[in-house]
């Protein structure tokens, strides 16, 4: 071994030899610290905090229970009540007691309500003919019914109008407007009845009026 080598052998003892001295003392210190009694405090210690810590429980074994078995539903079918089914009885239809194909149409003349005849009009004059009238016959007069002027001068009317509408044994009034001509003289209008199948019946009515300047 070389003088070096030595030399760096010696140093590096006395080096360890140094730092012993100064771990020993101090360790030394430590184990002073640490008497008897203050020993026994710190177990003390360490005992109540490992009696104070909360144990831990062991969660029990629960063994899986068998399934419910299944309950076949049970369909409960009440009876119904029977039902009764009431049938009632249709009104009777009131068919008229007269056929309309069979019956007979009839008119008769009663009395002038206005202008009696051969009255005096003057030229140009509204003329308000009225007469009461009877449906004597069987058949209702209805839309279908007509009254037409048959004969003599027309005196502005027209020539056919409808009939007053009239059930049968009920009367009527039967109304014409008229214009007086402007001529001198006497004039005279007839009117007749027709049922729907343009057949005359029943008495004809008429105007008579004299026609003079004013």
């Amino acid at each position: 071994m070389t003088a070096a080598a030595l030399e760096v052998q010696t140093k590096n003892k006395s080096q360890l030899v140094g730092a012993d001295r100064c771990v020993r003392p101090f360790f030394h210190k430590m184990t002073l610290r640490f008497s008897p009694s203050r020993q026994l405090i710190l177990l003390l210690g360490i005992f109540l905090l490992s009696a104070c810590s909360p144990s831990t429980t062991p969660t029990p074994f629960i063994p899986p229970t068998a399934p419910a078995p299944l309950i076949e539903p049970t369909f409960i079918i009440n009876p119904t009540q029977n039902v009764v089914v009431i049938q009632t009885t249709p009104l009777p239809t009131i068919l008229p007691t007269t056929n309309p194909d069979e019956c007979v149409s009839n008119l008769t003349f009663i009395d002038d309500l206005t202008i009696p005849d051969n009255s005096f009009v003057t030229y140009g004059a509204t003329i308000d003919k009225q007469w009461l009238v009877q449906n004597s016959g069987t058949c209702n007069w209805d839309e279908t019914y007509r009254l037409r002027h048959i004969g003599g001068a027309d005196l502005g009317a027209p020539e056919e109008i409808m009939l007053y509408p009239a059930k049968s044994g009920t009367q009527a009034n039967i109304q014409i407007i008229f214009t007086a001509p402007f001529t001198d003289g006497e004039y005279e209008s007839a009117w007749q009845a027709f049922d729907p199948f343009g057949l005359a019946f029943g008495d004809p009515i008429y105007i008579r009026v004299n026609v003079a300047s004013p």
